[in-house]
């Protein structure tokens, strides 16, 4: 526990380093770091708006950004797979994705244990996932988690764009989908200036209230609806639909390609062992009831219907539900720091500066594949399989496959699974699993659906999938 007690401090210490408060020796700075942490829980209108480190802030982080925009394509799945498929998989990629955000967080610990006895002082640095697996597995990791996250990240943000713009469609059509990625484009820029997620409290809970509101929004308004007249429920119809759909929903729960940096970010980063599951656990209660209720009420339309907004008839309900952007691209920005060497400057403003490369590419990918739905799928098959399921399940069984890495271990196995042996067995199941089902079936299957769409809507397609929104009509 001592070593735990010295990366909680080193934590909070590292952090207020940050703004130029403290340095100092070893007691000192524990004697410090302890009376930052006290400090950190009095209230002040600059530390409720901006300094977030706590198990709420993380919790917040992990919740917003596990589901985000990806709710509106849920419904889309289920008419894809069918219900009872849909609920089973969002269940059990739920658990799956918790629990290799638990692996995810031990290396981190581990990592961060044996740097702080080495006197590593990440003043200035925030660790990231490549990091982690540099500094326990070798070089070649490092090579293979750094092409994964910053590509999938990349494509994350990549998403999140192309959602602003296609609901901001359909509370103003006058403009198409396309001009409005060009203006949200532009409004992202301004994520340049946070920081790090230590300073993503608002942007958090605000993330998460819309979230919540959309989530229920949609529910209420899908049975205030009732079913279409003739509604037909015919998922699963073709294979393809069916690991299309699946493959969509093991990336709903992948989002925790960012764990490391929400860790990095709190006070206390061995108390996140467990954040994500409850985070999972309250995103059950947005994402099953909205899809369940979009799919009984609407059915086989949602198949063209990528966008679970494009069915309901417009009102000013709908307006307000609207899903923020920012979290995928924070981490981006960390990377090119580093790259161009600028990470460890204190200068805010000369890393808002160098980030500005970074959301070029996300502008320009929305541009060319506004394909919201369809492109989720073959980035969680072809990407989100390897960045937060394989690799990390892979690599927490080579970091400690000795019996003396085991033995020294800062964290052992949860007390709800005591084994050593039994974590291996559900790592492996984990790997062959996402290896065949979520890479295999669901790269063809997405892959597939994906030529599908550029086939028909072409690329840089000006207003993919623009219906004319439901007309207010009365109920009978």
């Amino acid at each position: 526990m001592g070593e735990v007690k010295q990366i909680e401090v080193a934590a909070i210490v590292n952090q207020r380093e940050d703004e130029g408060v403290i340095g100092g020796n070893g007691e000192e700075r524990e004697n410090v770091g302890l009376e930052m942490e006290d400090e950190n829980q009095k209230f002040s209108f600059k530390n409720f708006l901006w300094h977030g480190g706590s198990v709420y802030d993380a919790w917040f982080s992990c919740a917003s950004n596990q589901v985000a925009q990806v709710l509106l394509t849920l419904p889309y799945s289920f008419s894809q797979m069918g219900m009872l498929s849909g609920i089973i998989l969002q269940v059990f990629y739920g658990l799956m994705g918790s629990w290799t955000a638990y692996l995810i967080s031990v290396l981190y610990v581990e990592y961060r244990s044996r740097k702080e006895k080495e006197g590593v002082n990440f003043k200035n640095h925030v660790i990231q996932w490549f990091e982690v697996l540099d500094g326990l597995l070798g070089p070649t990791w490092k090579a293979l988690g750094l092409a994964f996250n910053c590509t999938f990240l990349l494509f994350g943000s990549v998403i999140q764009l192309i959602a602003c713009a296609s609901n901001i469609y359909y509370i103003n059509d006058h403009l198409d989908k396309r001009t409005w990625t060009y203006i949200f484009g532009a409004c992202c820029a301004t994520t340049v200036f946070v920081p790090s997620f230590h300073n993503y409290r608002l942007w958090s809970f605000l993330g998460l209230g819309m979230t919540t509101y959309t989530a229920w929004y949609l529910t209420i308004a899908a049975l205030v609806h009732g079913q279409d007249p003739g509604v037909i429920h015919s998922g699963p119809k073709k294979l393809v639909l069916y690991f299309t759909g699946a493959t969509n929903i093991l990336y709903t729960f992948g989002g925790h390609a960012v764990t490391v940096e929400i860790m990095h970010a709190m006070w206390k980063p061995q108390k996140f062992k467990y954040i994500y599951l409850f985070a999972t656990l309250y995103v059950f209660t947005l994402t099953l009831p909205s899809s369940s209720a979009m799919y009984w009420a609407y059915g086989d339309k949602l198949l063209t219907h990528s966008n679970a907004f494009s069915l309901l008839p417009k009102s000013a309900f709908r307006d307000v539900a609207f899903i923020t952007f920012g979290f995928a691209c924070t981490p981006l920005y960390f990377v090119w720091e580093k790259v161009v060497g600028v990470h460890d400057t204190k200068s805010l403003c000369l890393r808002a500066v160098a980030r500005l490369p970074v959301v070029i590419p996300i502008w320009f990918l929305a541009i060319i594949f506004p394909f919201f739905g369809p492109i989720n799928s073959a980035v969680g098959a072809l990407l989100v399989t390897f960045t937060v399921y394989i690799i990390p399940t892979l690599a927490h069984m080579l970091t400690y496959k000795s019996a003396e890495a085991r033995k020294n271990a800062v964290e052992k196995p949860p007390r709800f699974f005591p084994s050593w042996t039994g974590m291996y067995v559900v790592n492996v199941f984990i790997v062959i699993w996402v290896l065949v089902v979520g890479f295999g079936f669901g790269g063809w299957a997405s892959v597939t659906n994906f030529i599908k769409q550029v086939d028909t809507f072409g690329l840089f397609a000006k207003c993919y999938q623009c219906n004319p929104p439901a007309a207010s009509a009365p109920h009978h």
